[in-house]
């Protein structure tokens, strides 16, 4: 499926979807207890994918006809042999989180996805897995999907890299509660995305579970128990970044883009309304309220580093490309292991977008004041934050701007075009 988008002016109301890191969360932490409703979930193909994650493992879920809520019955603890492999579809999060669930079970689990899951990085995860007890291989052995794993890992303490993803941190605090021992992770590097691993924190905190920091990593008490008989799912500000960003850069004159459900919580990714504000946008944020207010500004370039956001990355490069001067995108090289290498699918495709962008192995460098976006073709491969983030490039670049893949946009924000097109933008999709 296509997209195809023409320059546009912008305005109104709009919501972004629920956080699908929230919803992941929650919707393994209620499968780890004895039953919760969760409200307000991200019903996208991701967390649907964690959903039947818990059904393999002796859970039921059941998604309201008008996805207000998801009713999980869960499997109190000690994950069943699935009877069928697990299809963790594209979604990297299920893959990790239930991993380590898997590693729970007295029998083997096997663990699967599409090509991309398939190519990305599960080694130390499995690893972890082994010197806890359990068992945890890759069929290829090179550390990637398809995987193994099993024998019921008793906990411990385990030292793994905390430079690859957070979420391997996640995934061992959500099964460590419920083991025996306890599980204490000592990081051996700088701990990438920290901010995903205290949205972590503080779902198991609503379920009842204590967790602390330690000098080296983090730690949870083993024989815990999950409970909450109801869960709710704040909105995502990872989506959120993509109406931010059309609102700035083609905000009708004299009007505003206002993004609701906006409250505070733990994700990282509210870091773009600063980033905006240092760009010279015309943002503002009521946050009792929920709601941020951004008109069409002047941008100029700034340092970013996303150590801590990768997936803002496509969000501020379009920023960059839009703006005057030059954004660095620093601290990066771990955004290359996402669902596609997100700093190189980006160099490229604002390049054939007209933009001058010079790509480093940990950095992205837009030159906005070299640049001048003209409409092409361009490919989403396979990735929704790409193609959400080309989405908004094509707001403001001469002629049409295709982007292809366009269906992947139900990962995290499945009513994206929809919303862009309420806001008054020139988008159709075929």
């Amino acid at each position: 499926m296509d997209a195809h988008v023409t320059p546009s002016r912008i305005a109104g109301r709009a919501r972004a979807p629920p956080s699908k890191s929230y919803t992941h969360r929650a919707i393994l932490a209620a499968g780890y207890g004895a039953g919760t409703t969760v409200v307000d979930p991200l019903d996208s193909a991701d967390p649907r994918a964690t959903g039947r994650a818990v059904e393999a493992f002796g859970g039921a879920v059941s998604w309201a006809d008008d996805a207000a809520a998801v009713e999980v019955e869960g499997f109190a603890g000690r994950p069943d042999t699935p009877d069928d492999v697990i299809d963790c579809a594209n979604s990297g999060t299920t893959m990790r989180l239930v991993t380590a669930a898997a590693g729970l079970t007295d029998g083997l689990a096997v663990l699967t996805g599409d090509d991309s899951l398939r190519s990305r990085p599960q080694g130390p995860l499995l690893d972890a897995v082994a010197d806890l007890g359990g068992r945890a291989e890759s069929t290829r052995r090179n550390g990637r999907a398809p995987l193994v794993v099993g024998d019921a890992m008793a906990g411990g303490t385990v030292a793994i890299p905390g430079d690859v993803s957070s979420q391997f941190v996640t995934a061992l605090l959500m099964a460590g509660a419920v083991t025996e021992e306890g599980i204490e992770v000592d990081l051996e590097t700088e701990l990438k995305s920290a901010p995903y691993v205290e949205i972590t924190r503080e779902v198991l905190a609503d379920f009842g579970v204590d967790t602390e920091r330690t000098e080296t990593g983090f730690r949870v008490a083993g024989g815990q128990t999950y409970e909450a008989d109801e869960y709710a799912v704040p909105g995502d500000f990872s989506s959120m970044s993509y109406l931010l960003a059309a609102g700035a850069v083609a905000a009708a004159d004299g009007e505003a883009v206002v993004v609701e459900g906006a409250r505070p919580s733990a994700q990282g990714d509210s870091a773009i309304v600063d980033v905006l504000d240092r760009m010279g946008a015309d943002v503002e944020w009521d946050e009792e309220a929920g709601e941020i207010t951004v008109r069409r500004s002047a941008l100029s370039g700034v340092e970013v580093d996303v150590g801590d956001t990768p997936d803002l990355l496509p969000t501020i490069a379009v920023l960059g490309a839009v703006a005057d001067g030059e954004t660095r995108i620093v601290n990066a090289e771990h955004v290359r292991y996402k669902e596609t290498d997100r700093v190189a699918a980006m160099a490229e495709s604002l390049a054939e977008l007209g933009a001058e962008v010079t790509e480093e192995r940990d950095a992205l460098i837009v030159h906005g004041g070299d640049s001048a976006l003209s409409g092409a073709t361009v490919h989403g491969r396979g990735d929704h934050r790409l193609v959400m983030a080309l989405a908004v490039a094509g707001l403001v670049a001469d002629g049409e701007t295709t982007v292809t893949g366009a269906e992947h946009v139900d990962v995290s924000f499945p009513g994206f075009f929809g919303t862009m097109t309420e806001l008054g933008a020139d988008v159709s999709v075929e």
